[in-house]
């Protein structure tokens, strides 16, 4: 889904070209329906103690989401024409979407409401305030797509390592390290599909690719910073 700017003519269509300025629009807008679904189903996780204690018995519903999940993701990332498909792209999308919110609105019940509250607005704050640096900067993360792929990696050794000794400080640092690397994935995404001075791009035509890469930026986002707010009350 990816052309490398600096060796394309300058005919190749790239989110950063003028006629594809509602290319960018169009991300955004799915992008913005999903986190207004997913978010509104964790703030009725949260604040519904009936939908929490039919989340709890109910875990045959959570797995099956879990499930549709992964096959979602694996579907919209590895199959490049059904995710151009219109409208199966955006129905599997809409699928993943709920499946998200579902998950998501369960691991967020088991926290305080301020907590979840809080990490919400935060996150926003965040995702705003690197959208408008990604936008602007003249630094190019673009190229930093194999570093920050090695630091993921090494972000989940450590995640184990911290689960396995239960360490409160441990964890605790894997939430700050976890919300950083995401931090700069948002930063890496969005340039991916302004094209342009970037020297990667992503193809208009992978409106659906680029709205599920940020939303689940976002989404990690959320979590660590969630986790942050959780185990500071700890």
């Amino acid at each position: 889904p990816y052309v490398r700017w600096s060796s394309v003519p300058s005919t190749q269509p790239t989110f950063g070209h003028q006629s594809s300025i509602s290319g960018i629009r169009k991300v955004y807008a799915l992008l913005s329906a999903q986190l207004i679904i997913t978010f509104g189903i964790v703030a009725i996780f949260v604040w519904v103690p009936d939908v929490q204690t039919f989340a709890a018995t109910n875990y045959a519903l959570f797995w099956s989401a879990f499930g549709l999940t992964i096959a979602m993701v694996i579907i919209l990332a590895c199959c490049g024409n059904f995710r151009r498909k219109t409208p199966y792209n955006y129905i599997a999308l809409f699928i993943f979407t709920i499946c998200e919110g579902y998950l998501l609105g369960c691991c967020s019940a088991t926290f305080d409401a301020p907590d979840v509250a809080a990490a919400i607005v935060v996150t926003f704050v965040v995702t705003g305030a690197l959208t408008l640096f990604a936008f602007q900067t003249k630094w190019d993360f673009t190229v930093m797509g194999g570093l920050l792929l090695v630091l993921v990696t090494s972000l989940i050794m450590f995640g184990i390592f911290a689960a396995i000794f239960n360490d409160r400080i441990l964890q605790m640092v894997y939430a700050w390290l976890g919300a950083l690397l995401f931090s700069f994935y948002l930063v890496f995404d969005t340039q991916l599909i302004l094209g342009g001075k970037h020297r990667i791009a992503i193809s208009p035509e992978e409106y659906v690719f680029a709205a599920l890469n940020l939303y689940l930026d976002i989404i990690n986002l959320f979590l660590y910073i969630l986790a942050i707010f959780g185990g500071s009350r700890s």
